[in-house]
C-alpha cells in the first residue's frame, strides 16, 4: 500500500497557513502594549474629616520592594518636616521632627492620623526609595474641619 499525503491530514481539519499566522501575530504585536507599573497615589479615607477623629492617609500601588519611605508635612522635604520613615532592610519605623505621637505608620505606606486637629489641614508628601534607588514622590491632602 502507498502513502498518499493528500489523506494524511483530515478533512475537517482547517490548514492554517504560515503566511497568515504570522501576519496575525504581526497584527496582534502592533495593537498589544504591555502592562504598566500603576501610579502609586493617595487618598484621604474619609476625604472630609471632622476635628478630633481619625483620617488615614492611604497609599495605593506603592511598589513592594522598596528600600524605604516617610512621611513629610507639606510638599518640601526637609528633616524638620519628617513625620515619620521606615527602612526596609531593619523593619524600623523612626518618628521624625515633625511627629506629634498621633501617627502610625503601616509597611503598605499609609500614614494615620488619630485625634486630629485643625493645623492636621494641609498637604503631606510620600517619599520612597525604589530597590533601584530611584527616588519618587506623591504628595496627599488632608482637610480637617471643625465640629
Amino acid at each position: 500500500m502507498e502513502w498518499e499525503p493528500h489523506l494524511s491530514i483530515p478533512v475537517h481539519r482547517p490548514i492554517i497557513h504560515l503566511c497568515l499566522l504570522s501576519s496575525l501575530l504581526v497584527s496582534l504585536l502592533a495593537f498589544w502594549n504591555p502592562p504598566t507599573t500603576a501610579q502609586v497615589t493617595t487618598e484621604s479615607v474619609p476625604p472630609n474629616v471632622v476635628k478630633g477623629n481619625d483620617v488615614l492617609l492611604r497609599v495605593h500601588n506603592l511598589p513592594e520592594n522598596i528600600l524605604a519611605c516617610g512621611w513629610f508635612r507639606g510638599t518640601t522635604i526637609e528633616p524638620s518636616n519628617q513625620i515619620i520613615s521606615y527602612a526596609a532592610h531593619s523593619q524600623e519605623i523612626t518618628p521624625g521632627a515633625a511627629h506629634t505621637g498621633r501617627e502610625t505608620l503601616y509597611y503598605n505606606g499609609s500614614l494615620l492620623f488619630q485625634n486630629t486637629s485643625l493645623e492636621d489641614t494641609g498637604d503631606y508628601t510620600l517619599q520612597y526609595v525604589k530597590i533601584n534607588a530611584q527616588i519618587e514622590r506623591v504628595t496627599g491632602q488632608l482637610r480637617v474641619f471643625g465640629e
